[in-house]
């Protein structure tokens, strides 16, 4: 039969005294009995912080070794977790429990500081360049190759970018400013062709130009039916409160005229609800969780939206969508054209500007790049007022945008 032991935990005597258990940063001792160890506590009891400060000094025939629980060398796992120590009176079978704190105990050379400046000289070094110094000093001969290559790779790189730059300089003195400038306006179209919708060019009708299905899938035109309710059966109170919420000026103002026809008035609500998803979209950097968009944001539209218009990152162990400037601009074109089917293929760009928070030259090259018509007309806003607002229009054939005054600009700047 196994014989049975009581342990016994004394609080009092435990807040004194902390059993001390050491490891040493380079090695295991072989004889634990030719090593003096001494114990020095912090004199000033008063201060709470200092009270608690242990120093553990360890002497042994070759080399002394100092450990304490403060500073930026002392073990964070003491402030993590508890250790216990226990001590078995075999006679008894009585077992002491005692508090217990870890010291890393490190050499000491004479003339060396233990703390300060061990500890400023190593938080001035990153970790790579701590971990090259443990290789020199103590790593592998392939890892001493495998480091000497390294090295070698970044002053090979370094020469590179001199190169190059050297080479970037032989071109602009040799090809001259102005022609590289009208190869990167040249470079800007083409990149603008990239975040527009799919554009038939050869179209003969107008919707045929920008195609809704390319919009709004039909899968997607089905799943909006349900919360596309809501901007089908609004009442006036609700069109009020979408106001006092801030939602896009461009939408409220197409949910006060909607048609009487059941039909048309069921499309135009699914166009008008879908559209508002983009813009809240546009505003967002990293779509976090699968409700971003809303709880009454069906499933398949949400998969959609994030395949279309945002791209994977992976930042902090985790893999987020992100939507970035260039995936902003895309959202940007898709809203344009579907407001474009839902105003007969003329609609307001200042309102459209201000609702997705984009400055008029960022809004015209988007409405430039897609071919549209621009026109300046008086409008009558709220309060009897009246402004100038940018119209795009979209016509047959689609127009295309001359470069130069871009050039103009960048020739300014340079």
């Amino acid at each position: 039969m196994a014989a049975s032991s009581a342990w016994e935990y004394n609080v009092e005597n435990q807040e004194k005294q902390h059993a001390v258990i050491v490891q040493f940063s380079n090695g295991k001792l072989k004889n634990t009995e030719q090593v003096d160890f001494m114990v020095y506590k912090n004199v000033d009891t008063n201060n709470p912080r200092k009270k608690h400060r242990r120093i553990v000094a360890a002497d042994t025939d070759r080399l002394c070794y100092v450990g304490n629980n403060f500073g930026p060398v002392s073990l964070k796992c003491n402030t993590l977790c508890k250790y216990f120590v226990g001590v078995l009176d075999k006679k008894t079978g009585r077992m002491e429990i005692h508090n217990a704190e870890l010291f890393n105990m490190q050499p000491v050379f004479p003339g060396e500081s233990v703390t300060e400046e061990a500890s400023s000289e190593s938080q001035k070094k990153s970790y790579r360049e701590k971990v090259d110094s443990l290789i020199e000093a103590f790593g592998t001969n392939k890892q001493k190759r495998a480091l000497g290559a390294r090295r070698m790779n970044q002053v090979g790189s370094d020469t590179l970018q001199k190169a190059v730059a050297k080479a970037a300089e032989n071109i602009i003195d040799k090809k001259g400013v102005t022609a590289l400038v009208n190869d990167v306006a040249q470079t800007d179209a083409q990149d603008a062709l990239l975040y527009i919708p799919p554009c038939q060019t050869a179209a003969n009708k107008p919707e045929d130009v920008y195609k809704f299905d390319d919009l709004m899938s039909p899968a997607e035109y089905e799943a909006s039916a349900t919360p596309a309710k809501a901007f089908r059966d609004i009442l006036p109170e609700g069109i009020q409160k979408m106001i006092e919420e801030g939602s896009p000026s461009f939408v409220v103002e197409e949910l006060k005229c909607m048609p009487m026809n059941d039909n048309l008035r069921d499309h135009k609500a699914r166009c008008l609800w879908y559209l508002n998803q983009l813009i809240k979209l546009l505003f967002m950097k990293v779509v976090k969780h699968k409700f971003a968009l809303g709880d009454t944001c069906p499933r398949l539209i949400q998969s959609k939206l994030m395949k279309t218009f945002t791209f994977l990152s992976f930042n902090s162990g985790s893999i987020q969508n992100v939507v970035s400037s260039s995936m902003k601009s895309k959202i940007s074109s898709y809203v344009l054209a579907l407001a474009l089917h839902i105003n007969d293929f003329q609609t307001d760009l200042t309102l459209l500007q201000r609702d997705m928070k984009l400055s008029e030259n960022k809004m015209l090259e988007i409405a430039k790049a897609m071919g549209l018509k621009i026109t300046k007309r008086s409008v009558s806003m709220s309060g009897g007022v009246s402004e100038d607002h940018k119209f795009g229009t979209l016509v047959l054939p689609l127009l295309k945008y001359d470069q130069g005054g871009n050039q103009r600009k960048r020739k300014r700047m340079a």
